[in-house]
């Protein structure tokens, strides 16, 4: 039978466990609510600015004006992968998804581009800048930074100077892979093209057919729409990477939480019988010597 005293110290550890991530749990759960507020307000504004930026680049498609912001067709073939992670751990696979996910970009997708080292990342996370530090990856910057005071002033800046390297011909494309907050038990795992452009047609033919009236030009009105919505792009994509982090975590210490009081009941069981195997014990040390006392 176990040592009595080994499982009190256990179970003294256990339960000051759980106080601990019953407590991350609370802090997540406030610090969650704030953040999906803040994705949810920013959801149909973004995305409403992306539906008239797609309807404007579409009509630019078939005239002869220059959409600086549109796919090349020829380059230098280099692409920028901007990986979104959290800059703190205990959030279960959240971080571990967003890493494989990249891995994988790097080795299937990108193989040749690797190869030739026209590969580049840019981290946004200790996370994903610690692991892609290890793996040897080409990181050429790391914003993690950004986490200290989320703004959308601090990412219009990161978000002007991948445009700036994007239309000085650095970079031939740029992805985003981050995960994107459904709720608090669900992310989704998003790769995403951030540059170039998309000139294709939107779903909603009513964007594609109205006749507007531009003011003051056609020209003005997408060199101003395009950098604003790619601006808004990159920030709904932190934002949605914070509320999912907030949300994995507030589940992961939940999950650890429970574990933590079902392993106390189980030693708590345990400690229960090892005293009575003790008690017992000690009852028959004292029953066989006063029997040898008396014969």
């Amino acid at each position: 039978m176990a040592n009595l005293k080994a499982i009190r110290v256990r179970l003294s550890s256990v339960k000051s466990t759980r106080q601990i991530t019953s407590a991350m749990k609370m802090v997540a759960a406030a610090k969650l609510r704030r953040a999906q507020d803040a994705i949810v307000q920013l959801r149909p504004y973004a995305d409403k600015l992306n539906e008239i930026q797609k309807g404007l680049s579409a009509a630019l498609r078939d005239t002869e004006i220059e959409n600086i912001y549109a796919e090349r067709k020829k380059g230098n073939g280099r692409v920028l992968l901007i990986v979104i992670t959290s800059n703190k751990g205990l959030c279960g696979a959240f971080n571990a998804n967003v890493i494989r996910e990249t891995r994988r970009i790097m080795s299937e997708k990108y193989r040749e581009h690797s190869r030739r080292g026209d590969l580049a990342v840019i981290t946004i996370g200790k996370k994903a800048y610690d692991t892609l530090r290890k793996l040897k990856c080409n990181i050429v910057a790391d914003h993690s930074d950004l986490y200290s005071g989320l703004t959308f002033d601090r990412v219009s800046s990161l978000a002007d100077r991948l445009m700036q390297l994007y239309i000085t011909g650095e970079y031939d494309t740029i992805e985003m892979v981050y995960n994107q907050f459904r709720n608090a038990a669900v992310q989704k795992l998003t790769d995403e093209v951030f540059l170039p452009v998309s000139m294709a047609a939107p779903e909603s033919r009513a964007v594609v057919t109205a006749d507007y009236i531009y003011e003051p030009d056609q020209v003005a009105i997408v060199s101003e729409l395009i950098p604003k919505t790619l601006r808004t792009k990159l920030y709904r994509a932190l934002l949605d990477s914070f509320a999912a982090e907030h949300g994995a975590r507030m589940t992961a210490m939940h999950q650890a939480t429970d574990n933590a009081t079902e392993l106390i009941r189980d030693l708590t069981l345990q400690y229960n019988k090892a005293r009575q195997a003790s008690i017992t014990n000690q009852l028959l040390e004292v029953v066989s010597g006063a029997e040898a006392l008396n014969g």
